[in-house]
């Protein structure tokens, strides 16, 4: 280990290059396509036949990318790399700092000219080097030493994307796993919460049939309120519990959009009839969840009639047909309508945009909405319909 270099391999394994373990033992990732590229690219512009990117640890050289030569793992043996400057040795046999050096006395290799550009990071760290070589003496031109300058910078660029990359891949990986067990907790207290709700609201219920003949009246009152309290409270529950299980298991089979619209319009039936809504539906078939596009198609429909203007009954119009992607349908309606700048919120849980008349609600219709397409690799889509109103466009893929 070199004097005042014992944090070496620290900061190397900080921006994501390997280095050595315990026993020196250090495992080197196939290289990638861009920094196996920029290899190729600076051997063809110095026009030699050996091309590598070094990285040098406290005790160790190896190449992250070649051409011309086999990766290999030795000891270092490199020869002022922290310099922050170029080297060109036109025959490295005659050069007092080379020509002792393995790859040039014979044991290694029989190297004779030899150029590197030293990899610095922008902190000012030396991550190794961009050399060029061959058996035969040479010489570089100012232009191609240019040239090999600026490929060093885009190494050391190509380091720092793919590390950030790998990163930014982690963190996804991550917020997925906890995702999933949020997904999953709130599934577990949902459906827990569910069934002693239930049966609070059995027996409130049955005390408000007694309740009906009690003299005073203000036990009734108390009991609508609390009936009123844990209706809605079973609803948001409901709402939370059909969230958290929505895109777990897609089930992919023949839909007929107008069939699944049909027993959505009739489930909602009461709905419909009591706000003197309409709802119209061309057909399509496609490849998807049914149960889980029924999902999605009645809190899009009973978005529709929620969210209606004051005064103007519900019109829903859906309609739908085949893309180069597989299909597409749109729900269509006259209602209030999403502002511009609210639609990409409004598909995150738990958000509402408490405009005036609007009704309560958990905030948890568009979002189940919103994941019951990602489930399906589609991608859902919030507009303007003509004359006002709510376009959500679904788009999903042939293999949906």
């Amino acid at each position: 280990m070199r004097t005042g270099e014992s944090a070496r391999d620290s900061i190397l394994s900080r921006k994501g290059l390997p280095v050595p373990g315990p026993g020196l033992e250090l495992a080197v990732p196939v290289p990638s396509e861009r920094l196996q590229n920029l290899v190729e690219l600076a051997r063809t512009v110095c026009g030699q036949p050996v091309t590598a990117i070094n990285i040098i640890t406290e005790d160790l050289q190896y190449q992250v990318a070649t051409a011309g030569l086999e990766p290999y793992l030795c000891s270092r043996e490199a020869v002022g790399f922290q310099s922050g400057t170029s080297t060109v040795v036109e025959d490295a046999s005659l050069d007092s700092r080379y020509k002792d050096n393995p790859f040039v006395d014979g044991r290694r290799g029989a190297i004779r000219f030899y150029a590197s550009v030293p990899l610095v990071s922008d902190d000012g760290f030396v991550l190794g080097t961009l050399c060029v070589g061959a058996r035969e003496t040479g010489r570089l031109s100012d232009r191609q030493r240019e040239g090999l300058e600026i490929l060093a910078a885009e190494v050391v660029e190509a380091f720092a994307l793919e590390h950030r990359a790998r990163e930014l891949a982690g963190a996804l990986a991550e917020a997925q796993r906890s995702n999933a067990l949020l997904a999953e907790f709130a599934g577990r207290i949902s459906h827990d919460l569910r069934n002693p709700l239930t049966s609070i609201l059995g027996f409130v219920e049955l005390s408000q049939m007694e309740a009906q003949d009690a003299p005073d009246a203000t036990i009734a009152q108390y009991l609508d309120v609390v009936a009123n309290s844990g209706q809605r409270m079973l609803s948001m529950v409901e709402d939370v519990l059909a969230y958290a299980t929505i895109g777990g298991d897609v089930r992919p089979a023949s839909v007929s959009l107008k069939a699944v619209v049909q027993d959505v319009v009739q489930d909602l039936a009461a709905s419909l009839k009591a706000n003197g809504a309409s709802v119209a539906c061309d057909d399509l078939v496609f490849s998807a969840d049914p149960g889980q596009m029924r999902v999605l198609l009645q809190n899009l429909i009973h978005n529709s009639v929620m969210y209606s203007r004051p005064g103007v009954p519900p019109v829903i119009r859906i309609t739908g047909e085949r893309t180069d992607e597989g299909a597409a349908f749109r729900v269509a309606d006259n209602g209030k309508g999403i502002s511009e700048a609210d639609r990409d919120r409004v598909l995150d849980p738990l958000v509402r945009l408490h405009r005036e008349d609007d009704p309560p609600g958990t905030g948890l219709g568009l979002a189940t909405c919103a994941r019951i397409v990602a489930a399906a690799g589609g991608r859902l889509e919030i507009g303007s319909a003509q004359g006002g109103g709510t376009v959500v466009t679904i788009h999903l893929g042939s293999g949906s």
